[in-house]
C-alpha cells in the first residue's frame, strides 16, 4: 500500500535520455528517419505524441500514402519512392493488401521496435526546448500523457518531424505561414501579393452495410442543410463507404496549429450532417442499410509551418526539374493546392498541376538556417508556399526523411552540424550511403568502390532479348494507348502488330520520345504514320525512318478508334510497359493538362498506365530485338528502370536462370546484397484501396545463392521484398558465386536489378 499526506505540491515524474539523436514526431517520415538513422548504428529516441505511429496515415486519420506515383495518374514511371518507405509499402501490401489500416500501424510499430537503436516514446508530447546557446538545442523535455512521466532528452542532433514544427518553433528557427508572392521567388503560380490563407484539415468517416434498415439520429452539433452550406455537395458512392472524401476540408483561414480543436469541432458538425443527409434526404436509397462505422477523432493537416533552411524549393524547381549537385530525394506529386474556406468554397475542392517528371529535392532544404543542430523533415522542410504544395505528400516526406536519418548518421560519425554535409566529401559519402540504401535520386547512380561485384567477371545461363510479346488477349482500342520499348541510339527497329476489325478504316501511328532524357511524357512525335485497316486480321508492320539521338524509351502510339481491336499480349516483362492517354480526375488528369493562363506550368498530355490485371503490353514482333536485358546491368549502380530496364532479366525459356559471378582470385565476402523488381510503378496505397495481388508479379520468390564449390549460401523462398540483405555467418573465401533463380509465372520472366557483396 502506498499512502501519502497532503503537501504543498509534487513534481511528475523526471527521467533523462541521453542519446546521439532525437526524431521528434512519429509520422511516416520521422518513422523512416528514426529507422535509417537507427540501422547504421545510430541510438535515436523517437519521440510521438499519439498513441500510434504514421500521422496521417495511421488508423487515427486513415489517409493513404502517396507520392510520386500519383495514383497512376501522372508520367511518372518507376517512381515509387525506395529505401525504407519502398520496404514498408512492400511490406503493408503483402501483409495487408485490403487497405486495413489497423493492421498498417502494427507494421510500423513492428518496424519500429525491430531496431534495437530505438527508444520509442509514445503518447509523449515535446513542450519545451532548452539551448547551449542562440543557435543551438541542447535538450527537449516532453510529457507522456499515459504515465505521467517527464523526458528531458539530451542530444547533439535533433530532428523535427512533428508536422507544425513544434521543436523548430520552441528553439526559435526561422518559418513561414501563409503564401509568398510571386515577386519573391519569381512563381508565377503564386500570388501578386502574399497571404495567410492556407490548406485545411480533413476528417474522415466510414460506412459499413449491416444487411438490414438502420436508422440515424444526427446529434444536435450536427449541420442541419448540406445542400445550402456545401453548395459542391459531391454524390455519395456507397461502395466507397464514406472514406474518400478528403474534400470534407476546413480551417484555411484560420491558426492550424492553434485552433485545430476548433477546425476539428468544425468538421465533425460537416460529417454528422452529412451523414444525417445521406441516410435521410431520400437521396441516397442504397444507404438505407449502412451505419456509420467510424469518424476520426483528429484531423489530417495539410499545412501550418514551413521552416526555412539554406534553400528554399520553389515552384520552378517542381515544373522545370531544377538539378541541384546536393539532391538527396525527389517528388513527384503535383502542385496541389486547396480554397482556403474548404468545403464551404464553391471553388473545386483542389487546383492540381503536374510537371513533366519528377523533381529532386536538395539537402539544403533539410535543415535549419539558423538553428545550428536541427534538422528537418516531413512537410515542413525548406519550400516556397507552392513548391510546398508538391513536397506536403506522405510519401515524398518519408522520403526526405531517409535522407535525414542518413545525415544524422554521417554527423553523429564526424561530430558536425547539419550545414558541414554540403561540404563535397561529406555530400558525396551521403548520397553514396543513400543509394546503397535503395533510395532513388533522380540523376545519380551509386558508384561502390567496396561492391566487390564491380571487379568481378559477369555471365547469365541467358539474356531475354525483346523480339516478340506473344499475342493473347484482344481489346478494343477505344483509348488511345502507346507500347513504352526501351531502344538504343540509331535507328528504330521494325515493330509488328496484329489489330482487327469489321470494317474498312485506318489507324494513326506516332514514335514519340521524351523531351528531356529520363522523362516519360512523350511530348516529341518523330514520326506520324497512318495504316490502312481492312475487314478481318491485320498484321501491320511499322517500319520506321527515324532514329534516336540516345538511348531512351520511346513511345509507339496507337490513336483510338472503336472500330479497331488490337491483339495484346499477357507477357510482363522488367521494365517494358503500356500507357494509355487516359483520364484519372482524382489527380486533376483530364487526359491533357492545359493551363488556362500564364501561371508557369506546362501543357502536355496525360500516358498513364492501368492497373492490373489490365495494362497489358501490345503484342509485338521486333526486328532486330532489343538487347537490353543484360546481365552486366546489375553494375549500373540504379535498381530501376530510368532511361533503360537497369535489369538483367532471363529468358522465359531458360528453365534454370543462372547468374555467375567470377573473380580472378579467392575474395572474403561477408554479405551479399540483392534488388528485386517489386514494380516501383504500383503506387501501392496502403489504406482505403485494395490492390490486385500481394506480390508484385515481377518479384523473384525463390532463389539460391552458392559459392564456387556448389555449397549453398542462403536459400529464398517466398520473397516480396525489393531488397535482400544476407549476412552470413562466417566470411567465406571463393573466387565464384552463382545465383540460381525462379522465374515468379510463365509470362514473366526472373529479374535482378543489382547484386552486391561485401567483405
Amino acid at each position: 500500500m502506498i499512502k501519502s499526506g497532503g503537501t504543498d505540491g509534487r513534481s511528475l515524474v523526471s527521467e533523462k535520455l541521453n542519446t546521439a539523436f532525437v526524431v521528434v514526431g512519429g509520422g511516416l517520415s520521422g518513422v523512416c528517419t528514426a529507422i535509417t538513422a537507427a540501422r547504421k548504428g545510430v541510438k535515436v529516441v523517437l519521440v510521438q505524441d499519439r498513441p500510434v505511429l504514421g500521422g496521417n496515415s495511421s488508423s487515427e486519420v486513415r489517409l493513404w500514402i502517396l507520392g510520386a506515383t500519383s495514383h497512376m495518374g501522372n508520367n511518372n514511371r518507376w517512381s515509387r519512392e525506395g529505401g525504407v518507405i519502398d520496404e514498408i509499402l512492400v511490406e503493408n501490401t503483402y501483409r495487408n493488401k485490403e487497405g486495413n489500416p489497423l493492421l498498417f500501424d502494427a507494421i510500423l510499430l513492428d518496424k519500429v521496435v525491430a531496431e534495437p537503436n530505438i527508444t520509442l516514446l509514445l503518447n509523449t508530447a515535446v513542450y519545451e526546448v532548452h539551448k547551449a546557446d542562440q543557435n543551438k538545442i541542447s535538450s527537449v523535455k516532453a510529457f507522456c500523457s499515459q504515465n505521467s512521466i517527464e523526458y528531458i532528452i539530451t542530444a547533439p542532433l535533433f530532428c523535427d518531424a512533428s508536422g507544425d514544427g513544434i521543436v523548430g518553433f520552441l528553439a526559435g528557427a526561422a518559418f513561414r505561414m501563409g503564401a509568398e508572392s510571386k515577386e519573391e521567388f519569381g512563381e508565377k503560380f503564386a500570388p501578386s501579393v502574399e497571404y495567410g490563407e492556407l490548406l485545411g484539415h480533413s476528417l474522415y468517416f466510414y460506412s459499413k452495410d449491416t444487411g438490414k434498415p438502420v436508422k440515424f439520429v444526427a446529434p444536435d452539433f450536427a449541420l442541419k442543410d448540406i445542400t445550402k452550406e456545401i453548395p459542391r455537395f459531391k454524390s455519395f458512392n456507397a461502395k466507397e463507404y464514406g472514406c474518400k472524401l478528403w474534400w470534407l476540408e476546413y480551417g484555411g483561414r484560420l491558426d492550424t496549429v492553434h485552433d485545430t480543436e476548433k477546425i476539428k469541432w468544425e468538421l465533425w458538425k460537416v460529417v454528422y450532417g452529412v451523414w444525417d443527409y445521406i441516410k435521410n434526404s431520400g437521396e441516397f436509397p442504397e444507404a438505407e442499410t449502412m451505419t456509420l462505422e467510424w469518424v476520426g477523432t483528429i484531423p489530417g493537416k495539410r499545412e501550418s509551418r514551413r521552416f526555412e533552411g539554406d534553400y528554399m524549393l520553389r515552384q520552378q524547381d517542381v515544373v522545370s526539374q531544377h538539378t541541384h549537385t546536393d539532391a538527396v530525394a525527389f517528388g513527384g506529386w503535383s502542385i496541389d493546392l486547396h480554397p482556403a474556406d474548404g468545403v464551404f468554397s464553391e471553388k473545386p475542392g483542389c487546383n492540381q498541376w503536374h510537371s513533366k517528371g519528377v523533381y529532386q529535392i536538395p539537402y539544403r532544404c533539410l535543415y535549419s538556417k539558423n538553428i545550428k543542430n536541427l534538422f528537418l523533415a516531413g512537410r515542413i522542410i525548406s519550400a516556397s508556399h507552392v513548391a510546398f504544395a508538391s513536397t506536403r505528400v506522405m510519401a515524398t516526406a518519408a522520403h526526405v526523411g531517409q535522407a535525414v536519418g542518413m545525415a544524422a548518421f554521417i554527423a553523429s560519425k564526424h561530430e558536425v552540424n547539419p550545414a558541414v554535409l554540403l561540404h563535397k566529401n561529406f555530400m558525396d559519402m551521403l548520397q553514396k550511403e543513400l543509394l546503397k540504401s535503395g533510395q532513388h535520386i533522380p540523376g545519380f547512380e551509386l558508384t561502390d568502390h567496396e561492391d566487390l561485384v564491380q571487379s568481378a567477371e559477369i555471365s547469365a545461363s541467358s539474356e531475354y532479348v525483346l523480339s516478340e510479346l506473344p499475342m493473347g488477349i484482344l481489346k478494343d482500342l477505344d483509348v488511345s494507348m502507346a507500347q513504352m520499348l526501351p531502344l538504343v541510339k540509331g535507328k528504330v527497329p521494325q515493330v509488328v502488330f496484329h489489330a482487327e476489325s469489321e470494317t474498312h478504316t485506318t489507324l494513326e501511328i506516332e514514335l514519340r520520345v521524351s523531351g528531356k532524357s529520363g522523362n516519360y511524357t512523350p511530348d516529341v512525335v518523330l514520326e506520324k504514320q497512318v495504316l490502312t485497316i481492312v475487314p478481318g486480321r491485320n498484321c501491320l508492320s511499322m517500319e520506321f525512318a527515324a532514329t534516336l539521338a540516345e538511348d531512351a524509351y520511346a513511345f509507339m502510339v496507337l490513336h483510338k478508334n472503336p472500330s479497331v481491336k488490337i491483339y495484346h499480349s499477357e507477357h510482363r516483362i522488367t521494365g517494358v510497359l503500356s500507357v494509355f492517354n487516359l483520364v484519372n480526375k482524382a489527380v486533376s488528369n483530364y487526359g491533357k493538362q492545359t493551363p488556362t493562363e500564364d501561371i508557369g506550368v506546362d501543357e502536355f498530355e496525360f500516358w498513364c498506365p492501368q492497373r492490373r490485371p489490365e495494362g497489358h503490353n501490345l503484342a509485338i514482333k521486333v526486328e532486330p530485338g532489343l538487347s537490353k536485358f543484360a546481365a552486366e546491368n546489375i553494375k549500373t549502380g540504379v535498381f530501376r528502370p530510368t532511361t533503360e530496364p537497369n535489369a538483367w532479366v532471363a529468358s522465359p525459356v531458360d528453365q534454370h536462370p543462372t547468374l555467375k559471378l567470377k573473380w580472378e582470385k579467392e575474395q572474403k565476402i561477408s554479405s551479399i546484397e540483392l534488388f528485386f523488381d517489386t514494380d516501383y510503378d504500383h503506387p501501392m496505397e496502403t489504406v482505403l484501396m485494395g490492390h490486385p495481388e500481394d506480390v508484385m508479379p515481377f518479384c523473384v520468390r525463390d532463389y539460391q545463392i552458392k559459392d564456387g564449390k556448389g555449397n549453398v549460401l542462403w536459400k529464398a523462398e517466398n520473397n516480396y521484398q525489393t531488397k535482400n540483405v544476407i549476412v552470413l555467418e562466417q566470411p567465406i573465401y571463393t573466387d565464384c558465386i552463382t545465383i540460381n533463380l525462379t522465374h515468379p509465372s510463365q509470362n514473366t520472366p526472373a529479374a535482378l536489378f543489382s547484386v552486391k557483396c561485401y567483405n
